[in-house]
């Protein structure tokens, strides 16, 4: 049976903290158990190569010449590269990745909590969105188009996070981890 995925705060220790309760930021966070123990790596991957996502990897290749490989996917996940796609890698240690995209514009975080029961793990995954500033250096806040998209890009995330799991557990299943 799988976990519910949860609209929840950010861990006290979460890189994404940086930008979150600034006037110039939104926030997200996103999180769900699964009944075993899952490396960062192992959620890297699966997260940047499940099928929602390669999705959205199509259209970046296609919209801004970011291409990328499940191969990638996976040089990311081991730290063999600190890009892909349209993100390069700004922070990371051995249970969560905060990413940039080309932009700067907006941030991508993936984490592994471990829980008490020793088969159980929470991911956690989340989001930021930067708002541009003035010529003062004020935030000016977010836009129409993103007050008109925030529904869409937060039942995406869930859908992200949902398919991200289905691939864990069918890798699980298949021994792949």
């Amino acid at each position: 049976m799988f976990s519910r995925i949860e609209f929840v705060p950010l861990p006290h220790d979460a890189m994404l903290g940086r930008y979150e309760g600034t006037n110039h930021a939104y926030t997200d966070c996103y999180s769900v158990e699964l009944e075993r123990r899952v490396p960062l790596a192992d959620y890297i991957e699966a997260f940047y190569t499940n099928p929602v996502f390669k999705l959205e990897r199509l259209i970046l290749s296609i919209l801004f010449s970011k291409p990328s490989t499940d191969k990638q996917a996976r040089e990311l996940a081991i730290g063999e590269r600190d890009s892909f796609s349209a993100w390069r890698v700004e922070d990371c240690d051995l249970k969560q990745i905060l990413l940039s995209d080309f932009s700067g514009r907006t941030r991508s975080w993936l984490m592994v909590e471990p829980m008490l029961d020793a088969n159980l793990v929470r991911l956690y995954f989340g989001s930021a969105v930067v708002f541009p500033r003035n010529s003062l250096g004020q935030a000016i806040g977010p836009s129409l188009s993103f007050r008109m998209l925030v529904g869409f890009h937060q039942l995406y995330s869930r859908i992200l996070l949902s398919a991200t799991r289905r691939s864990l557990v069918a890798r699980s299943c298949q021994g792949d981890f």
